[in-house]
């Protein structure tokens, strides 16, 4: 996997804590390689606990709950929102409006990541690298 550095998407983050037959086998060999650098971001933990907040994500209650150690237990690096994220996040040009997802994608790109997802909507972005 050499010098690449990947961001788990969300989905796949819940997906690898709680329902790996989800992942795909790229996915998942990168996720249980431990030379691997993995990065989880805030905007995560943030739609994590928000969309469990609502009522939503019940089966993945477990994740909400045990956040931290799920983390700690996955030895992920945690990446931070900063402002040149959350400026690019909200100017680049998608028609995707999800906030959480604009936020991943600006951070993939901006930190030169490569985004672990099976959500196609990333796949009209030729600027960010994506992997399943």
């Amino acid at each position: 996997m050499g010098s690449v550095k990947y961001l788990l998407d969300t989905h796949t983050l819940l997906w690898a804590a709680g329902d790996n037959a989800k992942l795909s086998n790229n996915a998942m060999t990168i996720i249980e390689d431990t030379d691997t650098t993995l990065f989880v971001s805030a905007a995560s933990a943030y739609e994590i606990m928000y969309k469990h907040k609502l009522g939503k994500l019940s089966e993945y209650e477990y994740v909400a709950e045990n956040y931290f150690d799920i983390i700690r237990d996955f030895e992920v690096d945690e990446l931070s929102i900063n402002i040149k994220h959350a400026h690019f996040a909200g100017k680049f040009e998608w028609t995707h409006r999800d906030p959480f997802d604009r936020l991943l994608a600006a951070q993939a790109f901006t930190e030169n990541l490569t985004l672990i997802t099976n959500d196609p909507a990333f796949n009209t972005l030729t600027w960010v690298s994506v992997l399943w």
